[in-house]
């Protein structure tokens, strides 16, 4: 727990979950390069092959999540929060001293570096976050992952419509808030956010679930709210003015949910006090009979320390790494992120490939989309998870389908197609962040959980060097002319034909990895729904008798 924290708040635990909620809503800065790429190629005269060396170096930050996943076992959440603000403060200040001119244009390796402590600051931020949410709630693993990766998915959109709203889409300023707010708002998170005692009852987590409820919907009127800005055109300074305050409106609105547990909390069960059913007096064991039941307890302990893990027990991070279910999960999780974030990278310059001379609208709809993923894909695995015990990487496996299909329509390049395109890849890139949240958790468990996850998004830096800088720089360097500065440009729906085809075999494939992790682990997911079962019939026989 950390020093700043307020344990003794009743509404101690979901003023958190809101700051965490605030947290993640401002950490999605990752995907936003599209935004000011175009930017920095033209100050500092790249080539696509530098620019997209130049994102991976901003991906690459993510590699070293893993000093995150170790500190969360040591440090406390308001710590790791600091240093992910700083880092990002710093990382993304300096490219805002670049590309406003404030400062001549670096050294490229020097700009690698700064890219890459913007691009490791959230891992510091999610880290704190997820780790100390799914202990909190941890029979909600589903919502809490789907709420919280929406909101990363929607930053984007966030942070791109304030600053087309406010400020034209100036590359700078857009700099400037990516550096300034995350570090306000994780300064702010510092002090509410920590691990609290999970929900010790059926009344309990009854209550979560209906709160969750409410945090999905208020998300989604966010997620409206951006689209319905984004598809209605140009609007004036006054009416975008307006746009920019609803929207802090509707970010503050989850507030509601702490304040109405302060004002109208009902008295705990545990504040009644509870007839003693123990008898006064206890028959007492003799010397022998206690030294036997000791050293059964050791024997016991002994064989259990002795056991490798199960699928669905908590795994060591040795003893994760040597399963086939953790490197099936690795490997699909690579064809799903490491394609998404290629498209990512490269929106600005497959849109003006294209005819699309601002890319931001693309950017916005598959951050927004991707909200819809996220929040969906959390829900409906969780209701069917306990409903009929459908193992979570079955979603994973649709989504992978759909994917495909985004990527042949974008090679199609038709009149619409890099809209349609930037949707369903959107859709499916938030699915896949969010089912493999929870699916790790299930299957390895929570103990090393900070870790274990920044393991799996390792991902990020390495789809992020394999198809957006080796696969998508290459192509589209062999077909571009080169201009007099040196950069150089592709026009046309060749630029990433070839690009889009190996990306959508690269999902067929991870349809077929999660379609065999869904095999390997049904079982694990066939013990949740009895479970869910029994505590139903349980509370069920419990009412009746009260």
């Amino acid at each position: 727990m950390g020093p700043f924290s307020f344990p003794t708040l009743p509404a101690a635990k979901w003023l958190g979950f809101v700051t965490a909620i605030w947290v993640q809503a401002t950490c999605g800065n990752n995907y936003t390069f599209s935004n000011y790429s175009d930017a920095l190629k033209s100050l500092m005269a790249l080539t696509q092959l530098q620019l997209n060396n130049l994102s991976v170096a901003k991906d690459v930050g993510k590699a070293f999540g893993l000093l995150s996943g170790l500190a969360s076992d040591r440090l406390p959440t308001s710590a790791i929060l600091i240093i992910g603000s700083l880092e990002g403060l710093i990382g993304y200040g300096v490219q805002w001293l670049v590309v406003s001119e404030k400062i001549h244009p670096l050294p490229y390796w020097q700009m690698c570096i700064f890219l890459c402590m913007g691009g490791n600051s959230t891992t510091w931020m999610n880290t704190a976050v997820l780790v100390t949410c799914m202990r909190n709630f941890p029979k909600n693993r589903g919502p809490v992952s789907g709420i919280l990766k929406g909101y990363v998915g929607l930053s984007t959109a966030i942070f791109t419509d304030i600053c087309t709203a406010l400020f034209s889409s100036k590359p700078s300023a857009f700099l400037l808030i990516l550096a300034i707010v995350p570090a306000v708002i994780c300064l702010t998170a510092v002090l509410f956010l920590h691990e609290n005692q999970p929900a010790s009852g059926p009344v309990e987590d009854r209550q979560e679930t209906e709160f969750f409820h409410i945090f999905n919907v208020l998300a989604i009127a966010v997620a409206v709210y951006l689209l319905v800005f984004d598809i209605t055109g140009n609007h004036g300074h006054v009416l975008s003015l307006y746009f920019a305050v609803g929207l802090i409106f509707l970010l503050a609105l989850p507030l509601a949910v702490p304040l109405y547990v302060v004002l109208f909390k009902s008295k705990s069960n545990s504040d009644i006090e509870q007839p003693s059913r123990e008898p006064l007096l206890a028959p007492q064991k003799s010397s022998t009979e206690k030294q036997e039941i000791v050293t059964a307890i050791v024997k016991v302990e002994d064989a259990e320390r002795n056991r490798k893990p199960l699928i669905g027990e908590e795994h060591t991070v040795v003893q994760m790494l040597q399963t086939y279910d953790f490197w099936i999960l690795f490997a699909s999780f690579l064809c799903g992120v490491g394609t998404g974030m290629c498209v990512m990278n490269n929106m600005g310059q497959m849109g003006l490939a294209l005819g699309f001379n601002d890319a931001s609208i693309f950017v916005s709809l598959m951050s927004i989309w991707g909200f819809f993923g996220r929040i969906v894909s959390g829900l409906l695995s969780e209701y069917y998870m306990w409903k009929c015990g459908t193992p979570r990487p079955v979603w994973n496996a649709a989504s992978q389908i759909l994917m495909a299909l985004g990527y042949i329509i974008m090679a199609m390049a038709l009149p619409g197609s890099l809209h349609i395109g930037s949707i369903l890849v959107g859709i499916c890139y938030g699915v896949r962040l969010t089912i493999t949240v929870p699916v790790a958790s299930e299957l390895f468990g929570v103990k090393y959980y900070g870790l274990l996850y920044n393991i799996l998004i390792l991902n990020l830096p390495l789809g992020s060097f394999l198809f957006s800088g080796l696969l998508a720089g290459y192509l589209y360097d062999a077909q571009a002319t080169i201009s007099v500065d040196g950069s150089n440009t592709c026009v046309g729906a060749h630029c990433y034909f070839l690009v889009f085809v190996i990306m959508a075999v690269a999902c067929m494939l991870g349809f077929g990895l999660d379609i065999l992790l869904a095999v390997r682990t049904k079982n694990i997911y066939s013990k949740s729904k009895v479970e869910k079962k029994f505590i139903g019939e349980t509370e069920d026989s419990t009412s009746t008798k009260s």
